[in-house]
C-alpha cells in the first residue's frame, strides 16, 4: 500500500489533540477557512459528493459537510477515523468516514465524486503521484480536485522546518521531511499527465505571530491548487 507507518503512527498519536483549536494541530484550524473559500471561488458545495482525502480528524471534511455537501472522509488511520466520526456525531453533521487507501476507493467508486480535495497529505506519502492518478480516477468529468502541499526550495526549508518546527514550535518536530516536500511545477505535471487542466496555483501566506493567513501568488512555501477533469 502506498501508506508511511511512521507518518500514519505520527498524525494518530496526535488524535486526542485533533478539534483543540489552541493545540498543535490549530495552525490548521487557522487555515481552514481559507481552504474552504478557496474551493468555494470554484464550485459550489450544496449538494455536491466530496470526498475528502487525507482528512484526519475532519476539520475540512466537517466544514464541507456543514456547507451542504455529500461529504466522505478517507484516512488510514483508525485513531483519527474513530476521533472524526465522534466529533461529527457530537455536533449533528452528517459525514461518512472511512479507513481506506485511496487508490482502493477509486476502484470501487470510480467518478462518483464532483469534488476531491487532498490537502496537506501528499508530501506524507511513498508515492504521491498514485495519490494524483486515485484522485483523478474518483473525479466525474467535469469535477473539481484540489490539492496543496509544500513546496521544494531553500525557503520552504527554512520556514516549514526549521523555523515551524524548532524555533515557533508550530507544529511537532519531524513533521515534515524536506526530501518529501514536492515543487508547483512537479504537481502541475503529475495532474497534466492525468489530463487534468491546472486553473489556479496560489500561495497560502501564514503570519506565525498574528495567526493572520492569506492567498497570494507567492507559492515558495504553502500552495493549493485547483484542477478539473475535462468534460
Amino acid at each position: 500500500m502506498n501508506v508511511n507507518p511512521d507518518e500514519i503512527a505520527k498524525f494518530s498519536s496526535a488524535a486526542h489533540d485533533w478539534w483543540n483549536t489552541e493545540g498543535e494541530l490549530r495552525t490548521l484550524h487557522q487555515i481552514n477557512p481559507l481552504r474552504l473559500s478557496y474551493i468555494e471561488r470554484f464550485t459550489t458545495l450544496a449538494n455536491k459528493h466530496v470526498i475528502d482525502i487525507g482528512c484526519g480528524g475532519g476539520i475540512l471534511t466537517e466544514a464541507m459537510a456543514q456547507k451542504g455537501a455529500k461529504a466522505t472522509g478517507l484516512d488510514m488511520s483508525e485513531e483519527l477515523v474513530n476521533i472524526a466520526r465522534a466529533h461529527a456525531k457530537q455536533n449533528d453533521v452528517s459525514v461518512n468516514y472511512v479507513q481506506q487507501t485511496v487508490e482502493s476507493a477509486a476502484k470501487e467508486q470510480a467518478g462518483q465524486y464532483d469534488i476531491v480535495t487532498c490537502m496537506e497529505m501528499l508530501e506524507h506519502v511513498p508515492e504521491p503521484l498514485s495519490i494524483v492518478k486515485a484522485c483523478t480516477t474518483l473525479c466525474k468529468p467535469g469535477g473539481h480536485i484540489f490539492f496543496s502541499t509544500i513546496n521544494r526550495n531553500a525557503k520552504s526549508f527554512a520556514l516549514a522546518i526549521v523555523a515551524a518546527e524548532y524555533i515557533l514550535k508550530l507544529v511537532e518536530k519531524g513533521t515534515h521531511h524536506y526530501q518529501e516536500f514536492i515543487q508547483p511545477a512537479e504537481l502541475a505535471t503529475w495532474a497534466r499527465s492525468e489530463q487534468l487542466i491546472v486553473n489556479d496555483v496560489s500561495g497560502i501566506q501564514f503570519n506565525p505571530f498574528t495567526s493572520h493567513h492569506k492567498l497570494n501568488r507567492d507559492t515558495d512555501v504553502n500552495y493549493i491548487m485547483h484542477t478539473q477533469k475535462p468534460s
